[in-house]
């Protein structure tokens, strides 16, 4: 079916026609294969050329853990959804074995974001909660599907001028993100879709959060070796 077939049997008020149920059915799922098909290629296309980057990132924050450093997380809208996660993810292992690692979101308390928006301007939500709480040696990680996000490319900046190792999320070209010279590690997904952007960042930062709990399985081992030598 054409592109133009697909569009009239989903929007047929378009063209001054009714719905036909079946090829409505058709249609649809014609949209579904396709967007399956184009998340997949995207995640090969992303992880064939960010792989070693994306070690690179784990390697970084399973330093910061080594050094009993922390990790913050932070984005807007969608990515705000995603940086709760990854503390989430960090914080509260589901996988038996894996300890809790310290990691605090910084979009979780909305009165200190409302007042520093209010009183200072929405680019400093983040800027501000890092001077109060970020130490040389911490790590932070923010999430942008555009790269472009002025309060994240703040906290970076922010965040390089105290020391922290900073990793970052996005799509199409990089934006700002990639650009601006203070993100560590950069994860660029190969898309405009925002869609297919965000399903990247989800398992990419799965990813990034098993590597660095691989890469410190020796302390934990050395630290039970110990425990039961004493």
């Amino acid at each position: 079916m054409s592109n133009e077939g697909v569009l009239r049997g989903l929007y047929p008020f378009l063209h001054g026609t009714a719905q036909n149920p079946e090829k409505l059915n058709a249609a649809l799922l014609h949209s579904v294969a396709g967007k399956a098909r184009d998340s997949r290629e995207t995640n090969e296309r992303f992880f064939g050329d960010q792989s070693e980057v994306l070690v690179a990132a784990a390697g970084t924050l399973a330093n910061v853990y080594r050094r009993n450093g922390k990790l913050f997380s932070m984005g807007n809208g969608g990515s705000s959804c995603d940086a709760s996660h990854v503390a989430v993810e960090f914080v509260h292992p589901i996988t038996a074995g894996r300890p809790a690692l310290a990691a605090t979101n910084l979009v979780a308390d909305l009165a200190m974001i409302s007042a520093v928006g209010n009183d200072l301007g929405f680019d400093h939500v983040f800027v501000r909660q890092l001077v109060a709480h970020a130490r040389k040696g911490d790590a932070l990680i923010g999430i942008s599907t555009s790269g472009n996000s002025q309060n994240l490319i703040a906290a970076f900046v922010k965040a390089k001028e105290l020391g922290v190792a900073t990793i970052g999320l996005t799509g199409g070209d990089g934006g700002k993100m990639k650009s601006s010279g203070a993100v560590d590690h950069c994860l660029v997904v190969p898309s405009t879709s925002i869609h297919r952007i965000q399903e990247c960042h989800v398992a990419a930062y799965h990813i990034l959060w098993d590597l660095v709990h691989t890469l410190l399985a020796d302390e934990r081992g050395s630290a039970a070796n110990r425990e039961a030598m004493q």
